[in-house]
């Protein structure tokens, strides 16, 4: 029986979601580790920690796939001074390899958005804000990318069902919104993460809401009862993009065992 590499899953991956989607600030793709090596199993979670690692040993893992890089940033030494450093050594000492896709993920038509816009049953989904198209040289065509999503609600919602549909889709235990609209609201436009450049790009496009992760103060200012601007937290926003990794994988490495992380990574809590 074929045993299949770890190279093999990144490249499925990579077909889906083509690295040259990623923003330029960003750092998605092979993090950590050996890539011609069998893969014994995938751990898939939204961010890489000390308790990641250790549950991709106990599962059999030996590759995990995040959605958040574990280095982002430039690292000018490795000890155990911070979690992500400490981390890393975890990885490496027990012959982890980690692979992230994030904004490539984001963007790309089938994933982060279009997974939110899946939760919420939007239909007469289209492109939203920036748009991007690559060749993907894996499969010889074009992939297309946008930074948001746009789509409408088959039925309108007055503005506090809606509120209370976001908490009960994304398990959401309190939400940021602005004044509450009082029209229904039928077409919403979205973006996972930290999505709040898009807000003029959204009330230009005339939706009657904005649901994003992230929200800062000023921004929520000057929009009353113009768009309905709600912000559900940006792991919560992202919480379902494990679902995709394993559905690629599943489709198109089947033999590997695939298992999504039982660990909440969010260092947000709510009290």
């Amino acid at each position: 029986m074929h045993s299949m590499k770890i190279k093999e899953v990144i490249n499925a991956l990579e077909q889906f979601a083509p690295l040259p989607l990623q923003e330029s600030y960003d750092n998605a793709g092979l993090q950590i580790g050996l890539t011609d090596v069998d893969v014994s199993g995938v751990l898939l979670c939204l961010d890489v920690t000390e308790p990641i690692v250790d549950e991709a040993v106990y599962k059999g893992c030996n590759l995990i796939v995040a959605h958040h890089p574990l280095i982002f940033h430039k690292l000018a030494h490795i000890t155990t001074e911070t979690y992500v450093q400490r981390t890393i050594i975890k990885a490496i000492q027990n012959g982890i390899t980690v692979v992230a896709m994030h904004t490539n993920m984001d963007t790309v038509w089938g994933g982060v958005n279009n997974k939110i816009a899946e939760k919420l049953h939007l239909t007469n989904l289209q492109t939203f804000g920036k748009t991007k198209q690559v060749a993907n040289n894996i499969k010889g065509e074009i992939t297309y990318a946008s930074d948001g999503i746009i789509g409408d609600f088959p039925v309108p919602l007055a503005a506090d069902d809606f509120i209370i549909l976001l908490k009960k889709c994304f398990n959401v235990e309190c939400l940021q919104a602005n004044q509450l609209l009082r029209r229904n609201i039928k077409t919403i436009a979205l973006c996972g993460g930290s999505g709040a450049f898009l807000i003029k790009d959204a009330v230009e496009a005339g939706v009657d809401a904005f649901v994003t992760g992230e929200i800062s103060y000023h921004d929520f200012f000057g929009y009353e009862q113009t768009i309905q601007l709600c912000a559900i937290g940006h792991y919560q926003s992202e919480q379902f993009t494990v679902e995709i990794f394993k559905a690629i994988i599943e489709r198109d490495c089947s033999k590997v065992k695939c298992y999504l992380s039982n660990i909440n990574t969010n260092p947000i809590i709510y009290l």
